[in-house]
C-alpha cells in the first residue's frame, strides 16, 4: 500500500531505546508527531532527543516508570496524543494497559485486550490453538501452584523440561532443567524473574524437545477477521533462552517446504479466528524431521521484525500506525512476496564467554556501513548501557539475494563494527563494559552457522565460540611485533579446514591499527 504523508494526531511511544527511535522514524514519515517518555536513567538518551516532545515519568527502575500505566496515560493526555505505541517489552503485552488506554479515550497501537487474554497467556493460547488441530509441545494444563507440580509433570513426560513464565517473553522467566533436584531452585528463580519483568510470576512447564529449531511466523491482522503472513524467521541461535541471531527464510523450512505451508496456514487461521489486529508472531519448535509444535504467540511487535521487513519490502510499524488510525487496507496474501535472505544479530553489553550482562560506559562506536545494511540503535558514537534495562546495544541486519550472500555481508559488517570501553590516560580500557562483538564475529564463521544447521544447542555444541582468547596475557608490544612478522611472511589470514575464513587475529588487527595512526 502507498504511504501518504499528512498531518495526523500525535503518538506517544511507551518505550525507550532503539525501538522508540524506530517507531518514531516511521511515525514522522507518516506525519504523526511523536512523544517520548523517559526515566531518570534515560534523561539524556537518544530517544528523548529524537522525538518531538518528551515527558519524564519517574525513577530508573521500570516499576517506577515504564511499567506505571497511570504515568504513561497522564503523559499522553498532557501532550494531546491520541495513540500509544508500546514497542516491545514493558507493557506491550499487558491487557490491562490496553483497557486503561481505551478507558482514557486513547488508541492502543496493537491488538485488543481480548486477543491478548486469549493468546498472550501461554496456557490459554495452547488451549485456543488445539481447537484447530495445531500440534503443541506437551505441557502442564494450567499454571503451576508449586515446584512440586513441575516435578510430577517431569516424571510423566521425562526430563529434560522447560519451566516458563505464563506471561511475557524475551527469555525471561525461563529455565531448562535436566534433573528433578534442579526444579525447586529453578522454579523459584524463574518465577521471581518473571514477577520483576512482567508483574506476573505464574509458571508452567513443558517437555523440552532435543535438537530443536525455533521458527516463528509473522502475521498481520486487520481486526475484522482478515490476516496475512509475512513469511517466517528462524531464531534458533540463542543464549540464556534469548535470541541472538535471526534470519529469513528459515534453513530448516527450506528443507521441509510442506512444513512451512502448514505452519503459515495454521498461524493465519488462528489470527483470523480471533480477529487479531496488528502485528503478531506465532512461535514453533521444528525438529529435524520437519515435525512442528506450537509454543506461544507474541501479541506485539518482535525485536527481530527488521528481518521480515527486509525480505517482504514492508514497513510493519507503518502498517500498525495506519491500522490504528483507520487508514490501513490489508493486502491479499498473493501480493506478499518473499525476496532474498535477511539476517539480524543482536549486539549486547555482556561478557562474550558467559553471556552475563556487563553494562557500562562506551568510549567509541564505529558502526558498519554499506549496501543492504541496517543499524537499529539508540547509541551513535558513544553512550552508556544502563544497568536498569536490557543490555542490548544495537541490532545489525543485512539483506542478500541468497543466504550465502547475506552471511558474507554480515561477516564484513561485523568485522567493521567496533565498540570500545572508555580509556584512561595510558590508553587502557576502563570500566565494566564488555560486548559480544567478538563472539558474533566467531558465530558468523562457525561451520554450523554457515551451513544453516542452526539448532537451539548450536552455541553449547561449539565451545570455541565462548573460549577465552589465548592472546589475553600478551603485551601490546609482543602482539604488534608478532603480527608484523606474520604480515611480512604473508600469513595475514587464517582459514579453517573446511575453507571458511577464520576470524582475523587480534594481533593482526592491532598491528594494522598501529600502522595507520
Amino acid at each position: 500500500m502507498k504511504f501518504i504523508y499528512k498531518k495526523r494526531e500525535p503518538v506517544l511511544i511507551a518505550n525507550r531505546g532503539e525501538i522508540a527511535i524506530r517507531v518514531a522514524r516511521t511515525a514522522k514519515m507518516l506525519g504523526f508527531p511523536t512523544v517520548a517518555v523517559y526515566s531518570d536513567a534515560d534523561r539524556f538518551s537518544e530517544h528523548v532527543k529524537f522525538c518531538d516532545y518528551a515527558e519524564y515519568i519517574g525513577g530508573s527502575e521500570p516499576k517506577n516508570s515504564y511499567l506505571v500505566v497511570e504515568k504513561i496515560i497522564a503523559a499522553a493526555k498532557k501532550h494531546k496524543a491520541k495513540y500509544i505505541h508500546p514497542g516491545y517489552g514493558f507493557l506491550s503485552e499487558r491487557a490491562h494497559f490496553v483497557e486503561a488506554c481505551e478507558k482514557a479515550g486513547l488508541v492502543f497501537v496493537g491488538p485488543s485486550a481480548n486477543s491478548m487474554n486469549v493468546m498472550g497467556d501461554k496456557i490459554t493460547a495452547r488451549k485456543t490453538v488445539e481447537t484447530i488441530g495445531m500440534p503443541g509441545v506437551p505441557g502442564s494444563p494450567g499454571a503451576l501452584k508449586s515446584a512440586q507440580e513441575a516435578v510430577e509433570f517431569a516424571r510423566k513426560v521425562k526430563l529434560p523440561v522447560l519451566l516458563k513464565a505464563t506471561a511475557g517473553g524475551g527469555g525471561k522467566g525461563m529455565r531448562r532443567v535436566d534433573t528433578e533436584a534442579e526444579i525447586p531452585a529453578a522454579f523459584e528463580a524463574a518465577s521471581r524473574e518473571a514477577q520483576s519483568a512482567f508483574g506476573d510470576g505464574s509458571m508452567y512447564v513443558e517437555k523440552y524437545i532435543l535438537k530443536p529449531h525455533h521458527v516463528e511466523i509473522q502475521v498481520f491482522g486487520d481486526g475484522k477477521g482478515g490476516a496475512v503472513h509475512l513469511g517466517e524467521r528462524e531464531c534458533s541461535i540463542q543464549r540464556r533462552h534469548q535470541k541472538v541471531w535471526e534470519e529469513s527464510p528459515s534453513p530448516i523450512l527450506e528443507i521441509h517446504p510442506e512444513t512451512r505451508k502448514k505452519m503459515q496456514a495454521a498461524a493465519v487461521s488462528v489470527a483470523k479466528e480471533i480477529k487479531y489486529a496488528g502485528a503478531g508472531t506465532f512461535e514453533f519448535i521444528v525438529d529435524g524431521s520437519g515435525d512442528w509444535f506450537f509454543l506461544e504467540m507474541n501479541t506485539r511487535l518482535q525485536v527481530e521484525h527488521p528481518v521480515s521487513e527486509w525480505v517482504t519490502g514492508t514497513d510493519i510499524v507503518a502498517w500498525q500506525l495506519l491500522l490504528a488510525s483507520g487508514e490501513f487496507v490489508l493486502p491479499k496474501q498473493e501480493d506478499v512476496h518473499i525476496n532474498g535472505s535477511s539476517i539480524e544479530v543482536r549486539i549486547y553489553a555482556e561478557d562474550p564467554h558467559n553471556f552475563l550482562p556487563a553494562p557500562g560506559k562506551m568510549g567509541k562506536i564505529v558502526q558498519p556501513n554499506g549496501p543492504f545494511l541496517r543499524w537499529d540503535s539508540s547509541y551513535q558514537t558513544s553512550g552508556e548501557v544502563s544497568m536498569f534495562y536490557d543490555p542490548m546495544i544495537a541490532k545489525l541486519s543485512v539483506w542478500g539475494q541468497t543466504r550465502d550472500e547475506a552471511v558474507a555481508r554480515m561477516r564484513v559488517a561485523l568485522d567493521e563494527l567496533s565498540i570500545e570501553a572508555p580509556k584512561n590516560s595510558k590508553g587502557e580500557a576502563k570500566g565494566s563494559l564488555k560486548t559480544n562483538v567478538v563472539f558474533l564475529q566467531k558465530l558468523v564463521r562457525c561451520k554450523d552457522t554457515v551451513l544453516g544447521d542452526t539448532t537451539t544447542d548450536l552455541i553449547p555444541n561449539n565451545p570455541s565460540l565462548t573460549t577465552e582468547e589465548l592472546t589475553q596475557n600478551v603485551s601490546d608490544e609482543e602482539a604488534i611485533a608478532l603480527s608484523l612478522l606474520r604480515l611480512t611472511e604473508g600469513s595475514e589470514s587464517v582459514s579453517t579446514s573446511d575453507g571458511i575464513a577464520g576470524v582475523t587475529s587480534i594481533w593482526n588487527q592491532r598491528a594494522k591499527l598501529e600502522g595507520i595512526r
